[in-house]
């Protein structure tokens, strides 16, 4: 359950999401078009952009905090050992979840299609090359990428390297 979480925030941030695809944050659609499916188009377009905030992964089978962190949270799993959530650091601290892992979050500009093949693997291989740690959340437009905080703006360099590799290739 990703809903608008991402989009909400950023768009309190007032930055404009600019692309191609005339896509912003607050989910509205200027111009209709199709998801990028092809990786090479998806790598070239990705358009990294970090959003404001500290996040962390966290879980639990308490239902009285579970019920909680769905009320703040960003994204929501349903596992077999419990509820996994990803959240705010600061809502993450007032639940008493462990925050001593705080990750970034960049998102991916590309309107990537859900059946496109590549993109986060292109992107995984890229920080891991790089020795960046990486977890991915892909939600209906946009992906997002979650590294850890003291490493954001390595992160930001690769990925934007890689887009930039990607769109000479294309060529």
């Amino acid at each position: 359950m990703l809903g608008n979480a991402l989009p909400t925030r950023c768009q309190r941030q007032k930055r404009p999401f600019n692309n191609e695809y005339s896509r912003r944050w607050d989910g509205r659609t200027t111009t209709r078009n199709k998801p990028v499916r092809e990786r090479r188009a998806m790598l070239a377009g990705m358009k990294p952009a970090p959003c404001a905030g500290s996040y962390v992964f966290s879980s639990s089978t308490d239902q009285t905090v579970i019920a909680a962190a769905k009320e703040r949270a960003l994204a929501v799993f349903h596992e077999q050992e419990g509820v996994s959530f990803v959240l705010a650091k600061d809502h993450a601290v007032e639940l008493g979840f462990d925050a001593s892992m705080p990750l970034s979050c960049i998102v991916l500009g590309v309107y990537s299609a859900l059946d496109g093949v590549g993109l986060t693997a292109g992107v995984a291989i890229a920080l891991a090359e790089q020795g960046i740690p990486c977890n991915m959340i892909a939600a209906y437009h946009h992906d997002n990428v979650f590294v850890p905080e003291e490493m954001k703006e390595l992160a930001l360099s690769v990925l934007e390297a890689l887009q930039e590799a990607s769109r000479s290739s294309e060529d």
